[in-house]
């Protein structure tokens, strides 16, 4: 073992004061850049939230989304071709809107640390040569510049960078209509407001707020997709709290063994994860319904239209024993027709998929059983002890702009929010077809066009997701894509071949048409 040096030699003193000045001078850079990034953060949020005063906070419907760019040529965007183009992955990203990852900038610090370190162990206990010095203090900013140029991956966890987040299919693309709506979208919450546990002790669902709950039906009856007669309504963080509650409730107790939950492929790619994710000795993760033999009780799971493929959907087990839980989230007259109103057991909606407020997490439950809305609230009782009356009062104003635009609407003044959305989506879908079907390297599903009661006429479904196929050699859709600078999510997450993927089309604009520009680069 190497001992320390009874003496220092003036080579070592020099060295060890050019480690500590050089290490000072790092941190001070990394002290710099953060102060910067979070002073434009500052200036930013000031310019677009300057309506928050003392104890009254005012919320604009399109504030918690990100801005949308205009339909411009997207090769002339930040980034260029090189820039990856995120369609289905979190956005673990180095930064992204002046927000750094903290797993990177932990590995940043952790780096610099480690390499001070090794400075001084080898200056203390063994020869350190001018290049090895520099060598090692290159380390740490080389990483920097690489993270902060590079468009593929961060070095420590493999996401992609700049890229957009659409793992939920992020609903950006409908921020322009809301910007439009002023104060129709707008609300002012006082300090002395929502300050009590509860909103209706005689409710089962005792904290529904009242205004969200006649918003829901009002909506309901105009666009006609569920019956809201004999139904209770249960309010949740998001329909994913809702889908659990529906679980909790539906689930014997008195089972030997866990229930199984069932749904037909390709199904949406969270529920294997969240049915498993808290081991419940209720219930269980069951697979395909397709397949599914096994006697006794059991629940499916009806996603309609379908996340990913946007196909509709019925029940496939159809036992006697069976309980059914429709997760109508894309029912909504953008994604597909309306063909009746949804009459059955238990369904699920969203406000992130019908207005695109995804940031607002509110969904509700539309319950015909007494006892199992009873079941549900307790669920959500245990879990949260409640749902924000904050979330709930801004949703139901959404809702009811939502409503008025389309009965006081059709005016020169504004356009209804249905219009909007169902135009975007058909332009969408317009444009991904001419493209994918000037070549046989890709291919897309096959919808029949339906009478709409909300619209009047016959349509086709346009869905939020993309079910994209790779043809010929390709096994490896997902792979293809990224070596494309186009990330999408494979179809293994769904139960099915990884030929296929799910692409947002919700995401905004300018992302949008990146991802066409891509994959028209890639046929041409």
């Amino acid at each position: 073992m190497a001992k320390l040096p009874t003496m220092f030699s003036l080579r070592h003193f020099l060295v060890l004061s050019l480690a500590l000045n050089v290490s000072l001078l790092l941190r001070l850079m990394m002290h710099q850049g953060a102060q910067k990034a979070h002073k434009e953060r500052t200036n930013s949020v000031t310019e677009e939230h300057h309506n928050i005063h003392k104890s009254r906070m005012v919320i604009s419907s399109s504030s918690s989304s990100s801005s949308t760019s205009s339909f411009a040529n997207s090769t002339s965007t930040t980034g260029g071709y090189n820039r990856v183009i995120n369609l289905d992955h979190w956005k673990n990203t180095t930064e992204v809107g002046g927000v750094k990852c903290p797993m990177c900038t932990l590995h940043e610090d952790t780096l610099s640390a480690m390499t001070t370190t090794l400075l001084l162990w080898k200056c203390f206990f063994g020869s350190l040569s001018l290049m090895s010095f520099l060598q090692l203090f290159a380390a740490p900013i080389a990483l920097r510049n690489w993270k902060s140029t590079s468009n593929i991956f961060c070095p420590l966890h493999s996401s992609a960078v700049h890229g957009s987040h659409l793992l939920i299919g992020d609903p950006t693309a409908y921020e322009r209509f809301w910007r439009q709506t002023g104060d129709k979208s707008t609300i002012t919450i006082q300090g002395w407001q929502s300050m009590s546990y509860f909103s209706d002790v005689t409710n089962i669902c005792w904290f529904l707020e009242a205004e969200f709950g006649r918003e829901v039906v009002r909506l309901h009856n105009v666009v006609g997709n569920a019956v809201t007669e004999g139904r209770h309504i249960v309010v949740g963080t998001g329909s994913s709290q809702l889908f659990l509650a529906a679980l909790y409730a539906l689930s014997p107790t008195d089972s030997p063994e866990p229930i199984s939950v069932v749904c037909a492929t390709p199904y949406y790619s969270s529920y294997p994860s969240m049915t498993d994710h808290l081991k419940s000795g209720l219930y269980k993760w069951g697979g395909d319904a397709e397949s599914y033999e096994k006697e006794g009780p059991y629940i499916e799971l009806v996603t309609s239209p379908n996340n990913p493929d946007g196909h509709v959907r019925r029940s496939k087990v159809n036992r006697s024993q069976g309980f059914l839980v429709h997760d109508l989230a894309y029912y909504w007259p953008q994604y597909t027709p309306i063909s009746a109103p949804a009459d059955h057991d238990l369904t699920l909606f969203t406000v992130s998929k019908s207005t695109g407020h995804a940031g607002m997490r509110i969904g509700w439950a539309l319950v015909k059983d007494q006892e199992v809305a009873k079941k549900m609230t307790k669920f959500i009782e245990l879990n949260t002890i409640g749902v924000s009356k904050d979330s709930q009062l801004r949703a139901a104003k959404v809702l009811r702009a939502v409503s008025d635009s389309w009965e006081l609407g059709n005016s020169k003044e504004s356009e209804s929010f249905f219009k909007f959305s169902h135009k975007l989506m058909a332009n969408r879908w317009k444009q991904l077809r001419l493209v994918v079907e000037s070549s046989e390297l890709f291919s897309l599903p096959k919808f029949s066009p339906a009478f709409c009661t909300f619209f009047n006429q016959v349509l086709e479904p346009q869905p939020a997701f993309v079910w994209l196929k790779c043809e010929g050699n390709v096994e490896d859709c997902e792979s293809f894509l990224r070596g494309h600078n186009i990330l999408t999510r494979s179809g293994t997450h769904f139960g099915v071949s990884p030929k296929y993927v799910r692409i947002s089309m919700l995401d905004t604009d300018e992302n949008f048409n990146q991802f066409l520009d891509r994959l028209s680069a890639i046929m041409s």
